[in-house]
């Protein structure tokens, strides 16, 4: 993905880090001007928080809403503060708090489920208004595209693990580009 130079990276994980840590103090943080196009530019991203190595907060979208600069904003505190999983950060725990942003491609329509590409590919899968993602980054997790799959399929959309096998749900796959703080 083109434009995405060391100094934009930067940019972003500061623009996330300054919207949670206000966030936690109940204050908000004001958006600078800036330079780079690219910031104005609608961009599907995810938020991702860790606290030691274990998931802390996610929320994204799968296309392109926000302007770049507003996404990394709006989606930091909606994954430090309104992920239904967890409860909201505290200040305490900012410390602990790593910060991880995945930029999505457009989501690809497949036909055939072995067209997935493990390690690589993001998943959407979708029936009706039963529908769930997985991150590339999730496949650490599995050590097999059945496992994956089966579990996209019933813990994020809601339906029977082996749905995707059968050719009634919508398939879709997608890249990212993935940059964290240190």
């Amino acid at each position: 993905m083109q434009g995405f130079t060391e100094e934009v990276k930067k940019q972003i994980l500061e623009i996330a880090r300054e919207t949670i840590t206000k966030a936690t103090k109940g204050e908000s943080y004001e958006l600078p001007s800036f330079d780079n196009d690219i910031f104005y530019k609608k961009t599907a991203i995810f938020v991702t928080l860790t606290k030691n190595g274990m998931l802390r907060g996610c929320i994204g979208t799968t296309e392109p809403v926000y302007e770049l600069g507003k996404a990394v904003k709006e989606l930091a505190i909606s994954a430090a503060m309104r992920d239904p999983r967890f409860p909201p950060v505290r200040e305490s725990e900012l410390k602990d708090i790593k910060i991880e942003i995945s930029i999505l491609s457009d989501l690809q329509k497949i036909d055939d489920h072995n067209k997935i590409i493990p390690n690589e590919h993001g998943v959407v899968v979708e029936k009706g208004f039963n529908k769930g993602l997985f991150l590339p980054q999730v496949w650490e997790h599995f050590n097999s595209k059945e496992d994956f799959m089966n579990e996209l399929c019933m813990q994020k959309a809601g339906l029977r693990p082996e749905s995707w096998k059968n050719g009634t749900i919508d398939l879709y796959v997608f890249n990212v580009l993935k940059f964290s703080e240190n």
